[in-house]
């Protein structure tokens, strides 16, 4: 059984207990952070490792930033795009265990709908749909994860009617995303829990948001089929956002009988 996790950290070093203390709690095989805010040579490797953990990593300072934190080392890491456009290594890590690949990333958020950042967003979806015809095959063990800064459907954000021209659940987002989803993966959150309020992000602006259950799913893990069959619980943790000075997203975790 390995266990797989994934959590937008809103900077790794603010967030080390939070993140530590979850671990020694539930124990993850992989842990994907997302938004590590921190640039490599600064990176806190030393907590994971007294831990028994390998950490993989890329980052920045104060913004964006990607990591791997895993049981196993890996086989193999790569950081960023493979194509011509900007190599973004600090948004997207591929780390591969045997025949198990897991690609994490943050995708960008957008800022505003007509801001040139949103339509970078809209092409990130497009780069990586292409990312993954040209690195993978659709029967492999692939684990896409991370904060998509997209919310699928009404469910995903409790008050979709308002939302509908925010970056997140735009119907020029959605669309992206999905057409990236439809290369040929599957959500394992909704395999196992297909009712609504199933939140991993609570804005900060948003007075005890995660108590209130006012949140968005835009935090997934999505699986090829060959390992979506093989996922027997898939949960969303709140509790950790109900902490003292949390990130703004919280833990979802698969478990996989691998």
């Amino acid at each position: 059984m390995k266990k797989i996790a994934t959590f937008n950290a809103n900077s790794i070093r603010s967030r080390e207990g939070i993140i530590l203390d979850w671990m020694r709690r539930h124990d993850p095989d992989i842990l994907c952070i997302q938004e590590t805010k921190v640039q490599d040579q600064d990176f806190p490797m030393a907590p994971y490792e007294d831990a028994g953990y390998h950490v993989s990593f890329r980052g920045q300072k104060a913004y964006n930033g990607v990591a791997i934190i895993s049981k196993d080392i890996p086989d193999s890491v790569q950081c960023g795009f493979l194509d011509a456009g900007p190599v973004d290594d600090t948004r997207l890590m591929h780390a591969s265990f045997g025949p198990l690949h897991i690609v994490n990333t943050y995708v960008p958020q957008g800022r505003e709908v007509d801001h040139e950042m949103f339509q970078y967003k809209l092409r990130w979806f497009e780069r990586l749909t292409n990312y993954f015809t040209q690195g993978f095959e659709k029967d492999d063990l692939l684990l896409w994860t991370g904060d998509m800064n997209v919310a699928r459907t009404p469910d995903d954000v409790h008050n979709p009617s308002e939302r509908e021209l925010h970056v997140c659940f735009h119907a020029d987002a959605r669309k992206a995303f999905e057409s990236c989803i439809a290369w040929g993966f599957e959500d394992v959150l909704r395999k196992h829990h297909p009712e609504p309020g199933q939140f991993t992000f609570f804005d900060y602006r948003t007075p005890n948001a995660a108590k209130r259950g006012l949140g968005w799913r835009i935090d997934y893990i999505f699986t090829t089929p060959a390992l979506t069959e093989k996922c027997t619980d898939a949960v969303i943790d709140v509790e950790p956002r109900l902490l003292e000075k949390p990130s703004d997203h919280t833990f979802l975790v698969a478990e996989f009988d691998l």
